[in-house]
């Protein structure tokens, strides 16, 4: 009984060394597999329905698209040797990452209602403010500005314009025209409506 096995021991030997000394095949990658449980079903789906809620989210009108195209991009010096940097997203057109010294935004444009342009970042809580002569980056939620007195070199401009020829204020504005009164009419039935 030894006999045989030793004999057949001896035979595969050869084979074995030869094994050993084969390159081995590297191990292909599997596939990630499907989820199988529910609440991983669940936990996917979330995920899928987040990501297109946040796609969403990312589209801008062509309203607020035309508002970031006014924007002012470059580093903006400001008041007290401070700058903010303003540059637009590459991935996500309509939207810009500003920075003011170590603090970073991504900010996206919103209507407003005076024509000013104005980037907000919702989360942070902060603001940018474009005016034709100046602008200022603002933390809401602090209730502090960070940047005051920004300008670029064509909010300068405008701004020299200005102070050469300023504009009327409306509390200086020539008195309207006086309402001729026909004096046969009596002031009283000249109020009332038949």
């Amino acid at each position: 009984m030894k006999l045989p096995l030793i004999t057949a021991l001896l035979a595969l030997a050869p084979a074995l060394a030869l094994a050993q000394d084969a390159p081995k095949k590297p191990l292909k990658p599997t596939a990630k597999a499907t989820p199988t449980t529910s609440r991983q079903q669940l936990k996917t789906a979330a995920k899928n329905v987040a990501a297109g809620i946040e796609a969403a989210e990312a589209a801008l009108t062509p309203a607020e698209m035309a508002i970031a195209e006014r924007v002012q991009v470059g580093t903006v010096p400001c008041e007290l040797g401070a700058s903010v940097t303003l540059v637009p997203d590459a991935k996500y057109p309509g939207y810009f990452n500003v920075q003011v010294r170590t603090l970073k935004y991504r900010m996206f444009p919103v209507e407003t209602s005076t024509g000013a342009i104005r980037l907000e970042d919702k989360k942070a809580g902060a603001v940018w403010l474009q005016l034709g002569n100046k602008s200022m980056l603002m933390n809401q939620k602090l209730g502090q500005r960070l940047a005051d007195e920004c300008q670029s070199p064509e909010q300068v401009a405008l701004a020299q314009t200005l102070k050469a020829n300023p504009a009327q204020s409306v509390l200086n504005a020539p008195a309207p025209a006086p309402v001729a009164v026909d004096p046969a009419v009596p002031p009283a039935a000249a109020t009332t409506t038949p």
